[in-house]
């Protein structure tokens, strides 16, 4: 019975006992795996170096291509443009040659004004009145001086040529005669000075009155009657107005340009030029360059460039903006 136990037993073990070649596979197990990672690894690697190179020649190839194609471009010259073909095309605003700002010469009060914005008028038309009354009294204060003067003249010139005959029959001295002459001389000196006290008094009083100085339209009316207004200016919108109306002759019209400078060599004097406004797209207007500023504007890189406008018409607006279009010669 003891040795069916023992049997029984060393069955037992031998069932839990490894087979010999069962423990060299799973030796070996880990060792090939290594060597089948590192293996992987090394492909990638080689594969991923033999990609960036073929990457690579491409892009140099293709920046070489480019290069030679900008040499080739450069070398080869642009053909000069035909006669009246467009150059260059820019746009601008439409501008009166010259817009007038209307100041009164002294402080004063403006008594009527008998001109509002868009009005038509002619040189010489009265457009604004200013307060007079104190003027028209220094004329008159003058002119009694005036008087005064002629007056005093007349009998020295009397007195001058009483002393004279008396100076002929020895009845006077030679100081009296002297005295008369003097006298009359003196006379004549504040006759001068009345007459231009008069002119000035005169002058103040023609300043109250204010004509239009050339044939134009109203742009603005800036002040109202009973305001009261000073001389000074500094015209258009270039700063503060003290103007009583503003007014041009919107029969001479400009374009004003801001040119880039990288287009100066394509603009020059007298080059004749198309005007399109672009609020009105199917009119084409003649022009020329009129005005080319001697000196550019730094802080933009442009050079201001004036294009006279050839008859426009009401379509035409000033502050509006146009097209232009320089030709070549």
């Amino acid at each position: 019975m003891i040795s069916e136990m023992s049997e029984t037993t060393e069955n037992s073990l031998a069932k839990l006992r490894i087979a010999p070649e069962k423990k060299a596979r799973r030796t070996s197990g880990p060792v090939v795996v290594i060597v089948l990672v590192v293996g992987v690894l090394v492909v990638g690697l080689a594969v991923f170096a033999l990609t960036r190179s073929a990457d690579r020649k491409p892009i140099a190839t293709h920046a070489s291509a480019a290069t030679a194609a900008t040499a080739a471009t450069t070398l080869v010259p642009a053909p000069p443009p035909k006669p009246g073909e467009s150059v260059l095309t820019v746009s601008g605003y439409i501008i009166p040659r010259e817009r007038i700002e209307i100041s009164p010469r002294f402080m004063g009060t403006v008594k009527w004004i008998g001109v509002k914005k868009g009005d038509d008028v002619k040189k010489g038309d009265v457009m604004v009145l200013l307060e007079d009354d104190e003027y028209r009294a220094r004329v008159m204060e003058m002119e009694g001086r005036l008087a005064l003067a002629e007056a005093n003249l007349t009998n020295a010139e009397i007195n001058l040529k009483r002393q004279i005959e008396l100076s002929k029959n020895d009845v006077e001295s030679v100081r009296s005669l002297d005295d008369a002459q003097r006298a009359r001389d003196a006379a004549v000196a504040e006759m001068k000075i009345a007459r231009g006290q008069l002119a000035l008094a005169q002058t103040y009083l023609d300043w109250c009155t204010i004509h239009a100085p050339i044939t134009g339209t109203i742009l603005e009316k800036l002040v109202d009657p009973n305001e009261l207004v000073v001389p000074q200016s500094f015209g258009g919108t270039r700063g503060p107005s003290t103007a009583l109306v503003s007014l041009a002759d919107l029969n001479d019209l400009q374009v004003e340009i801001d040119l880039n400078e990288a287009d100066t060599p394509k603009v020059h004097m007298k080059q004749r030029c198309r005007v399109s406004p672009e609020a009105y797209t199917g009119k084409k207007y003649d022009g020329y360059v009129a005005e080319i500023a001697p000196e550019a504007n730094r802080s933009k890189g442009t050079l201001q460039v004036k294009v006279q406008v050839e008859n426009p018409d009401r379509f035409l607006t000033p502050e509006l903006t146009a097209r232009v279009d320089f030709f070549a010669d």
